[in-house]
């Protein structure tokens, strides 16, 4: 064999030899590609059978008699909102409204106001009256609402109201306790006169801007009061009577700047206007 004739066949060799291994490198790459791909397949999810039967529903609990058991357990305003949110309690919740006002234990008040002629004739029955029901979305206690309530003891004002008007709670007795909105801005002339059992009123919370003339007029129990900041209008007499209020007197600014006393006796005071920036916080205690 002639030497070119060998050096050619030796190149074939070893490119033929060459062409092996590369040939077994790429299968044992494959592999190893394919084993990553079943690797990272993800894993199948376990289904869940999820059942369409409905839960079974309490009968009772749907029923006019639970309501009807269950009415007397709920406060009236939360019974006013109730009957209004869902109409299948319209029927019971009236005629547990409809019997406390027959009955002359419940007043329900929309906002109207009531002359003096009429309450002074409403008097007999309002000695009857120990509940109060706030119709929604009202703004305001009309004149006269629960004058003469002599048995109201607790009143909670609803959000909303912005004001107390004329004699709205005007001698009531017993009245106690009263709750007031955070939206109330005015409380009117002789709205709580002759409230000999309210013994603590505090408006801190409140946006007032106006008490009005005899407003606690002969509060006789009345031993703290808390005014906020926002007061801006004072009537004339507002605490005369209120002989356990302390101090005597209070000190506040006219819209002048100057210093205006307003006193709590029965001696007679003025009327004084005053500005949101110079009132001070009142508190008596």
């Amino acid at each position: 064999m002639s030497k070119s004739a060998a050096s050619e066949s030796q190149n074939h060799n070893e490119s033929h030899k060459t062409g092996v291994k590369r040939g077994a490198g790429d299968e044992e790459k494959q592999d190893e590609e394919i084993f990553l791909e079943v690797s990272s397949a993800p894993t199948p999810t376990t289904l869940t059978t999820v059942s369409t039967v409905p839960a079974p529903v309490n009968d009772f609990m749907h029923s006019i008699e639970f309501k009807r058991l269950f009415v007397p357990l709920v406060h009236d305003q939360t019974l006013m909102a109730l009957r209004v949110l869902n109409k299948e309690w319209n029927g019971v919740a009236d005629a547990r409204i409809d019997q406390g006002v027959k009955s002359g234990a419940l007043v329900v008040h929309g906002g109207k106001d009531i002359s003096e002629d009429d309450a002074e004739a409403l008097a007999e029955r309002r000695e009857l009256v120990t509940r109060v029901i706030f119709l929604l979305n009202i703004t305001k206690v009309g004149n006269g609402a629960c004058f003469w309530a002599d048995n109201l003891a607790v009143v909670e004002i609803p959000e909303g109201v912005e004001r107390i008007e004329f004699e709205a709670f005007g001698c009531c007795s017993s009245l106690n306790t009263v709750y007031f909105p955070t939206t109330l801005r005015v409380i009117g002339d002789q709205a709580f006169a002759y409230c000999e059992s309210l013994d603590n009123v505090d408006l801190l919370h409140t946006n007032l801007h106006e008490l009005g003339t005899q407003a606690f007029w002969a509060c006789s129990g009345l031993k703290s009061m808390k005014i906020p900041d926002s007061l801006q209008t004072l009537g004339s007499r507002i605490f005369h009577y209120c002989s356990k209020l302390v101090p005597s007197s209070i000190i506040v600014k006219d819209l002048n700047g100057n210093e205006v006393c307003v006193s709590l006796s029965p001696l007679a005071s003025p009327s004084v206007r005053t500005t949101q920036k110079t009132t001070p916080q009142l508190t008596f205690t």
